[in-house]
């Protein structure tokens, strides 16, 4: 564990924040600058040490750091990058720290929002990913943990590019599928065609629609059943909706 370390002597790691697949993410403060600063240390350390499955954490790991640096510049509801380095060949992020809670804090199960709370805040989310999806990247892992709502302004802030894909790099096929193989995501918020490692960009517009219909009946998504012929999902009798919003979900 980091913690009590230095890195680049400069960050400082204090407390462990979560821990996943492909590495750890610490709470540390930058203490090169006044005030020593909150922000985020991201360690890649993949759980699974095959020789195979380095080199793709390794891969997620640089396009994580170019898409923050990328897209956290360029909008506010988006983490900046700080530093990218690697220390005792172990491999480093360093981004911004966003004070706030993750939306699995709002949107309670058993607890139902209602249709005007639900559109906005699906409008809330889905204005920072048009922003995403305009660089032509596929977040992957759009759910309640990984949506940050910032203290100072309310504002949401999409975290956790670690899954990012960038739609120009991945070849397709004559259906227009990509040919990822990785299958990277959240069961519940993840559509079929993802979870076959072919994810598109309406790929995350499937996980912000799971997200109201989370928000609409106070049921997590891998509990609502589907239709066995169809493979949609049925939610309809445990939320008061209309029509129009119920058939844009």
């Amino acid at each position: 564990m980091l913690v009590g370390k230095t890195l680049k002597n400069r960050y400082k790691i204090l407390q462990v924040i979560g821990s996943g697949g492909f590495g750890d993410t610490y709470l540390a403060q930058d203490i090169d600058l006044p005030g020593h600063p909150a922000c985020v240390v991201k360690q890649l350390k993949p759980k699974d040490t095959s020789s195979n499955i380095l080199p793709i954490a390794k891969s997620l790991f640089e396009r994580e750091a170019e898409y923050l640096y990328k897209l956290g510049n360029a909008h506010s509801q988006i983490p900046k990058l700080y530093a990218h380095f690697e220390e005792n060949r172990e491999f480093f992020l360093v981004q911004e720290f966003i004070d706030g809670h993750s939306l699995a804090e709002e949107i309670l199960v058993g607890q139902k929002l209602s249709e005007p709370a639900t559109i906005n805040l699906l409008l809330e989310i889905l204005e920072v990913l048009a922003f995403v999806h305009q660089h032509n990247a596929i977040h992957r892992d759009i759910k309640l943990a990984n949506l940050m709502r910032r203290r100072q302004d309310g504002k949401i802030v999409l975290i956790d590019f670690g899954a990012v894909k960038d739609i120009s790099v991945l070849g397709t096929d004559s259906q227009g599928n990509t040919n990822v193989t990785v299958s990277i995501g959240s069961p519940g918020y993840m559509p079929s065609e993802q979870a076959r490692g072919k994810p598109r960009l309406s790929s995350d517009v499937y996980a912000v629609g799971m997200i109201g219909i989370q928000a609409l009946t106070g049921i997590t998504p891998d509990s609502l059943q589907e239709d066995a012929n169809t493979g949609e999902i049925l939610w309809r009798n445990y939320a008061e909706v209309s029509d129009t919003f119920a058939e844009v979900l």
